[in-house]
Parts: C-alpha cells; sequence; structure tokens
C-alpha cells in the first residue's frame, strides 16, 4: 500500500520580505507537490522549490521559478529531489506582501 502525507508548511503567513518554509524530510517519497493558496498580494512573489542532503545546506532545484501576482491556489509536481525539500520565496513591488498558506504534499 503506498503511503501519503500532507504538510501544512505555513498557514494564513502573511510575508513582506524574502522567505523560506520548513525543511521537509520526505527522503521515502518517490514523488511530491507543491500547493501554495495565497488569499491576498501586494506587488509579486516568486518561488523556488529547494532541496538538501541533510537539511543545513539547500540550492534550488532546477531553477523554474513559479510567480504569484494575486489571490489563487498555483501547484507543481517535484521530482528527483532526494531527501529534504523547502520552498524559497522572493517578493517584488513597491510596498510587497503576500498571506499565504503552503503545503507539501507526498507519497510513495
Amino acid at each position: 500500500m503506498r503511503q501519503a502525507l500532507t504538510a501544512v508548511l505555513e498557514r494564513d503567513t502573511t510575508f513582506t520580505g524574502d522567505f523560506v518554509t520548513e525543511p521537509y524530510e520526505v527522503a521515502w517519497a518517490g514523488e511530491a507537490r507543491w500547493f501554495v493558496h495565497t488569499l491576498a498580494a501586494a506587488g509579486t512573489v516568486r518561488l523556488v522549490t529547494q532541496i538538501s542532503p541533510d537539511g543545513l545546506t539547500w540550492c534550488d532545484l532546477d531553477g523554474v521559478e513559479h510567480v504569484v501576482a494575486g489571490p489563487g491556489l498555483v501547484t507543481w509536481p517535484v521530482t528527483g529531489f532526494g531527501q529534504w525539500l523547502r520552498l524559497r520565496g522572493t517578493l517584488a513591488g513597491e510596498h510587497p506582501s503576500a498571506t499565504m498558506r503552503i503545503y507539501l504534499t507526498a507519497k510513495s
């Protein structure tokens, strides 16, 4: 039987500057997916998946950015990630802010 997990990494969190989520160990998983629900946004948010072998040292997975410019839900799959995952966000604009819910789902 396959295992599945949904981790809520941010719940109604308002960001006003660049951020990273808490790291999550998913070495057991064969696939993962990010779900980012933006409740409110001023400016734009660029999101990049990051990976780590140890949960301490990080690099971008593939350099692909996902851009959020307003309320809504975006999602993308993650493959070939190894041990640990987290999300890096960069805010841009005159007075940027974004209120978000960030979920990581994984399954074996």
